[in-house]
């Protein structure tokens, strides 16, 4: 049996996503939860091409030793934020079973698919788990994530470069929320390249995870086009926004829930975004939240950086 809590049901993300396909936004929760975006998600991990992917995996098997060395408790709860399928989280749980310490894990997503599998991970490798099936951009859902009076110290994750798909000035306080004085955060970004971070995302492999939405309601490739934006963030020197949208080339037919719903030609289809960093934003982001820095480790192309910050 996988236990797994619910917070956010499947009817209810239903909704929301045919909600968001009325609005022309598509909010990156969309992207883990149709069965061919979960296929899609994992063959873009799997294959190598995601450079983000393997750089956090990277920095995990690297640092997994160090970052255990900095939590003193012997007793861990640690919960992953947008936990995906787990494999970075089962890496630096294990090491820290290795390590001698007592650990129950927590992932939180929003698709059932991969809270599976996170969960699965962990149990196969006898590690207590329970996954939360929620949304991480619904207020209630992040409240009901606080720690209980009787919870033992704890590892927060948010691996990935999952912060970028946030509003990550706002996400930083919303973080330091969840954590006590005793409670540590590991979050990691990717630095911004220029072309290069644009190339990064460009790829057959990508292309094919952005699409898998789309697919899923009926809208094929003949249909439009999806677009990467590079931009920049006036609020920070050093916050770039990689954006992407569907372009309708055609009037096309979204069936999903029973319902159609029209885009027609030229129609723009908003899809979610990833923030990138020069260094020094990323780290003024995190202080200017509310958070300080325990430790700071970065990917050998020095393209990824990953902090382990608590509260200040």
């Amino acid at each position: 049996m996988i236990p797994v809590h619910t917070l956010l049901t499947e009817n209810a993300i239903a909704e929301d996503f045919v909600s968001s396909l009325r609005s022309r936004r598509l909010a990156e929760k969309f992207f883990y939860w149709f069965p061919l975006s979960v296929r899609a998600w994992l063959a873009l991990c799997s294959d190598g091409a995601y450079r983000n992917f393997v750089r956090s995996r990277s920095l995990i098997v690297q640092s997994a030793k160090d970052l255990g060395r900095e939590l003193r408790s012997e007793s861990l709860e640690v919960i992953s934020l947008g936990s995906g399928q787990g494999d970075k989280d089962l890496l630096l749980l294990e090491s820290l079973v290795a390590q001698g310490k007592r650990v129950r894990y927590l992932p939180v997503d929003a698709s059932q698919a991969l809270l599976e599998m996170a969960c699965a991970g962990a149990l196969g490798a006898g590690i207590w788990a329970q996954g939360i099936k929620a949304d991480v951009t619904a207020a209630a859902h992040v409240d009901a994530l606080a720690p209980a009076a009787e919870t033992p110290p704890r590892l927060v994750l948010l691996l990935g470069n999952t912060l970028g798909a946030f509003d990550p000035i706002a996400e930083a306080r919303v973080l330091a929320g969840l954590l006590r004085p005793e409670d540590r955060l590991v979050v990691d970004g990717e630095i911004y390249a220029g072309p290069q971070t644009v190339a990064g995302y460009d790829n057959p492999l990508n292309r094919r995870f952005a699409w898998a939405p789309l697919h899923a309601v009926g809208i094929d490739d003949a249909d439009g086009e999806i677009v990467f934006e590079d931009a920049t963030d006036p609020r920070l020197p050093g916050l770039h926004p990689l954006r992407k949208h569907f372009r309708a080339s055609r009037d096309v037919t979204a069936r999903v829930g029973g319902e159609t719903l029209a885009i027609a030609k030229g129609e723009r289809l908003e899809m979610n975004h990833s923030y990138k960093y020069a260094a020094d934003a990323f780290v003024r982001i995190l202080e200017a939240g509310g958070l300080r820095m325990r430790w700071r480790g970065a990917s050998d192309d020095e393209r990824f950086l990953m902090v382990m910050v608590s509260l200040k």
